[in-house]
């Protein structure tokens, strides 16, 4: 039986359809589909739909379990700051709403996830990168990525691709994940230059660091200022001041979660070399999908580069030069021969 919440810290399930985020011509309310009972609801990290990165990837998924199994959908975005008893009564109102199917996008959410399951056992939720044990229940799939495996094949890019003998790395915040992605890149930029030099910086201590331009763009300025000239970002929407000064200094970028030599501002897609793409909507369909057959999906649930769960980006032509390489890599993590570090 799920416990009694008090009135003052929750909103009603009427304020939360006015406050959800993207889903509808309405402007965000919930989306009724046909043909399915499944009502498959997104809560969204800070940032939400519209990022251009791993939000929007999530996204993608909803919105094609939308149009291909008729399914309803309502999304909903986390905001600055919050603890996480704000993040478990958003998912409560998203079941007192109706939904079957919630997802939690990144693991921010692990502790709401988790008290929420064991709540509402009748629901079915999935949490986006993590594992952990705060999140783990019968009625929850834990959805996790290789994203050192994919960062390791960027890494090797910005090598290839860099002048300088200087690459950076930019996180959105200092915790185990993001710490995958600078592992993985570090590592994949030795094997090609065990010489080059990486500077490394984390935007903040809490969510704030994936969704401030302004800090991502003051941090890659920096690297650039002191000779890099590559520069790979796991910031979530402060990517976008990555590629702003990328731009502004004729250097190069790697994008993450997205093709974002698709999505981004157009100004700027042409400094994308690449970018680390993590099928995040493919996790998030497969889920789905899997209640709309009547298979509730639980446990972990693991994407990784051999099953296509990870990978890298051509678009545009600029790496069109080293794909050959990277692809040999590719293989030998796939076959074993190369483990990539994670921390």
């Amino acid at each position: 039986m799920r416990h009694t919440v008090k009135a003052a810290s929750i909103m009603s399930v009427a304020a939360l359809a006015l406050t959800a985020c993207g889903g509808s011509d309405s402007g965000g309310d919930a989306t009724s589909g046909e043909g399915s009972d499944i009502k498959a609801c997104l809560a969204y990290d800070v940032g939400g739909r519209g990022d251009q990165s791993f939000n929007d990837s999530a996204a993608k998924g909803l919105d094609q379990a939308k149009e291909e199994l008729g399914v309803q959908i309502e999304e909903v975005e986390a905001s600055q700051g919050e603890n996480d008893a704000a993040r478990e009564d958003r998912l409560n109102q998203l079941v007192d709403a109706g939904c079957t199917n919630i997802v939690g996008v990144g693991f921010i959410y692990a502790k709401a996830i988790g008290a929420a399951a064991k709540d509402n056992p009748e629901t079915s939720f999935a949490i986006v990168d993590d594992a952990s044990a705060d999140s783990k229940a019968d009625n929850v799939a834990q959805l996790v990525f290789a994203e050192n495996e994919g960062s390791f094949l960027v890494g090797a890019a910005a090598a290839l691709k860099s002048k300088s003998g200087k690459v950076g790395f930019i996180g959105g915040m200092d915790v185990p994940l993001i710490n995958k992605f600078d592992a993985g890149f570090a590592a994949g930029a030795k094997a090609v230059d065990p010489k080059i030099q990486i500077q490394t910086k984390y935007l903040a201590e809490d969510g704030s660091g994936f969704a401030d331009p302004a800090k991502g763009k003051t941090a890659a300025e920096g690297m650039y200022d002191k000779g890099a000239d590559v520069i790979y970002h796991a910031a979530g929407g402060s990517g976008a001041g990555v590629f702003e000064a990328a731009k502004a200094n004729n250097k190069m970028a790697i994008g993450v979660d997205s093709d974002q030599a698709k999505t981004a501002e157009k100004d700027v897609q042409d400094v994308i070399i690449t970018s680390m793409v993590k099928n995040v909507n493919v996790a998030v369909f497969d889920y789905i999908k899997a209640s709309v057959d009547g298979e509730q999906m639980s446990g972990l649930q693991e994407f990784d580069l051999k099953s296509g769960g990870v990978s890298y980006t051509t678009t545009g032509g600029k790496i069109d030069d080293i794909t050959d390489q990277l692809d040999d890599y590719k293989q030998q993590i796939i076959d074993g021969k190369i483990t990539v570090p994670t921390k």
